[in-house]
């Protein structure tokens, strides 16, 4: 089916990419936080009168990273039935409102629920569907445009910051806020309206899926198509804990490192902040890069293989950074963009893995009771490497963790050959 209600479905589907990536480089201004953290915590302080540091607001960020699966299922339901456009609708002005309940915020409370609640609820509304459809629309390329949109969506930490500081600089912070949740709601806006839903069974003109034509090629009519299953059927499979607990352990030794970064330059290798922004940066840019390469390569050789290959060069860039706290900072760097490479690939190879196991039809919620990996690897990474430095007092112990959490991710991907060949 390549046309439908008189829409060339063929030329359509690159133009919802194009808008599905606007709309994700605008909900990734969720992880701007750490621009807006210090002059919150500073206005607030003049407001409040109660000393108030960056480090007080933490619980802001952490509530809007760590609910997003919640909306990103629901999101999934609402999918298939008001269809992606007004699903993601919602969900962009519902961000927006985020940021302009900040502009408005008089205690840390109100930041909670305009950055923590609203836009990071929203943001799974909009997020999941836009990964979700664009991969459906390109089953011939799957791993690819999954890494483009999820890319999309990584590269905003590179992006926005730098957007967000001029604004705050010359606005001041609530002003800044107001601005960015209005463009927010006015951007997703427009480009909602160019999304349409990708109808079941969806081919592009002058493809054949890979089962079919290996068939074709023996000679045989029976095809090994991957059956449809909805959340429940899926979760009664061993396979998906398999893929659940992988996604955990490759997320969390990304975010172990992602989230300290600049801490972990500073400390360890005596990098000034300025130096050590260069850093986060560097680590940003590669994790984009690693989406888009990683789905490429998964479209090649498949997504297990894929990731077997990332979690083993996991493994080399936890040795190498920890190898890199004796001084060696070229080393630093080549360990920080190899967990960047990693990190991203993990997030770009999974909505078309999810999709190849379990089918392209629930899609949509599969994809967001699984991201519950990665909620937890959010939640628990920064936690773990808090932890092991306060007991320790070396971020080089982190990475021998983290060596460890590769490791066993490596291992598990085997574990997942075993099952399906048994299933």
């Amino acid at each position: 089916m390549t046309k439908r209600d008189g829409i060339d479905l063929s030329k359509r589907r690159w133009l919802v990419l194009l808008a599905s990536c606007a709309i994700n480089l605008c909900i990734g201004a969720l992880y701007a936080w750490s621009v807006f953290a210090a002059p919150m915590a500073a206005e607030l302080t003049q407001v409040t009168g109660r000393e108030l540091t960056a480090a007080d607001l933490s619980i802001v960020f952490s509530v809007g990273n760590g609910l997003g699966f919640i909306t990103m299922i629901g999101g999934g339901f609402l999918d298939k039935t008001i269809g992606p456009k007004w699903v993601i609708l919602i969900g962009g002005v519902l961000f927006g409102l985020g940021f302009v309940i900040c502009g408005f915020a008089s205690n840390v409370m109100m930041l909670v629920v305009g950055y923590g609640l609203f836009s990071g609820l929203a943001m799974g509304l909009a997020y999941g569907c836009t990964i979700s459809n664009s991969v459906k629309f390109f089953p011939d390329k799957a791993g690819l445009v999954g890494g483009i949109a999820t890319a999309s969506y990584g590269i905003s930490s590179v992006i926005v910051p730098p957007v967000a500081n001029v604004l705050i600089e010359r606005l001041g912070v609530s002003r800044a806020f107001l601005v960015m949740g209005v463009v927010i709601i006015l951007v997703v806006g427009v480009f909602s309206q160019m999304i349409v839903k990708c109808p079941e069974g969806y081919r592009p003109d002058h493809w054949t899926p890979p089962a079919e034509e290996k068939a074709m090629n023996r000679g045989n009519n029976k095809t090994s198509q991957v059956a449809d299953r909805d959340w429940k059927e899926m979760l009664r499979t061993p396979i998906f804990y398999n893929m659940l607990i992988m996604l955990f352990f490759g997320a969390v030794l990304g975010m172990m490192s992602i989230s300290q970064a600049s801490n972990i330059a500073q400390t360890m290798l005596g990098m000034t902040p300025a130096r050590a922004a260069i850093v986060v940066s560097v680590l940003a840019l590669f994790n984009t890069f690693g989406r888009i390469a990683a789905g490429m390569i998964s479209d090649k050789i498949g997504c297990i293989g894929t990731l077997r290959g990332v979690f083993a060069a996991a493994v080399a860039a936890m040795i190498i950074l920890y190898i890199s706290g004796n001084g060696y900072t070229l080393l630093f760097y080549v360990g920080i963009c190899m967990v960047g490479i990693c990190f991203g690939s993990f997030m770009g190879v999974y909505p078309s893995f999810t999709a190849s196991q379990f089918g392209s039809e629930n899609a949509s919620v599969n994809y967001g009771i699984m991201f519950i990996g990665f909620n937890m690897a959010g939640l628990a990474g920064p936690i773990i490497v808090s932890r092991i430095f306060q007991q320790t007092g070396d971020y080089r112990n982190v990475f021998l963790t983290a060596l460890l959490f590769a490791v066993i991710g490596l291992m598990l991907s085997f574990v997942y050959s075993r099952i399906k060949n048994r299933y």
